[in-house]
């Protein structure tokens, strides 16, 4: 099994990541993929690399799609038999949840979403966008997902290949997996996961009106092809 955490200017979660996995997980490899974060993150990328945890690079921004297709090449060219889990490595994704999806990832040979409970102290772009797109999902595709934008997943190694050849480049690629993944007939299964949401909003990197759209196009270009 390979985690593979995609980061753009990375803090000091990804070191802790990292380490916790390692503790609890030895035999599970991890591919880190920078983005592009520049000069002033090399001391956090170097600080996790070595042993079974590889950083691989890209000399300027790309966007997430990029970063995850890079581990994803990586993984594949390195060689076969070994599924993949894609996490969140800013405090988002709880290393014991990573490892409950790697497993099921295993035992069903399907992908696997970690899907947030959205209760309780939730703020309120989480909620209304999930709810948005789980709509949207299921209006365009018949599937019913309950979360569309959890970037906690499962990957059985077979279809390494298939999600290389999936398109998008930025935060659109997430969400064309799981329409391709709808439309090949790829079945999906969900994981509950316990829900973090970061109190410092650098931490994340979704540009809310930019990045909200290159989401929301795919799904409304799918329903429209079905009319």
């Amino acid at each position: 099994m390979i985690v593979v955490a995609p980061v753009y200017q990375p803090g000091h979660q990804l070191i802790r990541f990292v380490t916790e996995l390692r503790e609890a997980a030895p035999d599970v490899g991890v591919v880190v993929v920078d983005d592009g974060s520049g000069p002033a993150y090399a001391g956090i990328l170097e600080a996790v690399e070595g042993g079974d945890c590889a950083v691989l690079r890209h000399p300027a921004n790309r966007g997430k799609g990029a970063a995850l297709k890079t581990g994803f090449r990586h993984v594949a060219e390195s060689g076969p038999g070994r599924h993949v889990v894609t996490a969140d490595a800013d405090g988002q994704h709880a290393v014991v949840d990573v490892l409950r999806v790697a497993e099921h990832v295993r035992l069903t040979g399907r992908i696997v979403l970690g899907v947030r409970r959205f209760s309780g102290a939730v703020p309120l772009r989480s909620r209304f966008g999930n709810a948005v797109t789980r709509l949207l999902f299921r209006a365009a595709t018949g599937r019913p997902v309950q979360d569309t934008q959890t970037g906690l997943r499962g990957y059985p190694d077979r279809l390494l290949d298939w999600l290389l050849s999936v398109p998008g480049e930025r935060f659109e690629y997430e969400m064309n997996v799981l329409l391709y993944a709808a439309r090949a007939g790829h079945p999906i299964e969900e994981l509950a996961v316990a829900t973090t949401y970061l109190d410092d909003p650098g931490s994340s990197h979704f540009g809310s009106l930019t990045d909200s759209a290159r989401v929301y196009w795919p799904l409304l270009r799918h329903a429209a092809r079905l009319r």
